[in-house]
């Protein structure tokens, strides 16, 4: 069904995605009519498919960025303190930014931080948000920032997030990121079963799961469907 989405325009995309079912919360439409595609995938931006955006990564299919974001949506409140790990071209980070905004919000209020463990798609996603009014006043208030770093292991300087969302798959539900959820908090996060990978580093067997901390402190799992994505990596070493 996805793949009948595809739109000439943002707009045309994200309403397809709506009529279809793939987006179903009025919130995650609003906010993702609200980022142009074109602005972070550098060839067919309004396809309903994976883009290359070099170094072996990729920006994701709209329609799997709308089934994260509406996995996540209940804990994306005005205030919220979201992780982006993986953030590539910057434009879920952005989605996630208009999510969890508000008129009201400030720079010590909701903040949305991408990492990624690649300089160059650091600096990509940095130059990706200058391209809209919006996206550069989220920079210069500070309520998006983008750092460079593991992602496996989170970023403890931001934590406790009311959300965490991973972009490339990781070869455990790695407990650091757990332990940097807020009580309550929620992780979308895609793993590899078994460890399993193919030669290409796309996993057959990667399956979403959702990781919840309730306000007590326990952790609930549950591996909603399966996927293939780019595998969450090393940090560059230096030669």
């Amino acid at each position: 069904m996805a793949w009948y989405c595809s739109g000439s325009t943002n707009s045309e995309l994200i309403e397809n995605l709506s009529k279809t079912g793939l987006i179903k919360n009025e919130r995650v439409k609003k906010a993702m009519l609200g980022v142009d595609r074109a602005h972070y995938a550098p060839s067919r931006a309004y396809s309903d498919s994976p883009q290359p955006i070099g170094h072996g990564a990729t920006i994701s299919a709209p329609h799997m960025h709308g089934h994260a974001c509406e996995y996540l949506i209940d804990f994306l409140q005005p205030s919220s303190r979201v992780l982006d790990i993986g953030s590539g071209s910057g434009y879920l980070t952005h989605v996630l930014a208009n999510l969890v905004s508000s008129p009201t919000t400030t720079q010590t209020g909701c903040q949305v931080i991408g990492i990624d463990h690649i300089p160059d798609l650091v600096e990509l996603a940095h130059n990706n948000m200058r391209k809209s009014e919006q996206g550069r006043e989220y920079l210069a208030s500070g309520r998006v920032k983008f750092i460079t770093a593991d992602g496996r292991l989170g970023w403890n300087e931001g934590a406790p997030y009311d959300a965490i969302h991973v972009g490339a798959a990781a070869e455990q539900l790695h407990p650091i990121l757990i332990d940097q959820l807020r009580a309550p908090g929620r992780m979308f996060i895609p793993v590899n079963a078994e460890g399993n990978q193919t030669a290409a580093g796309r996993g057959g067997g990667q399956y979403i799961w959702v990781v919840d901390k309730k306000e007590d402190g326990s952790v609930h799992k549950k591996k909603v469907f399966q996927v293939s994505y780019v595998p969450l990596t090393d940090y560059p070493r230096k030669q």
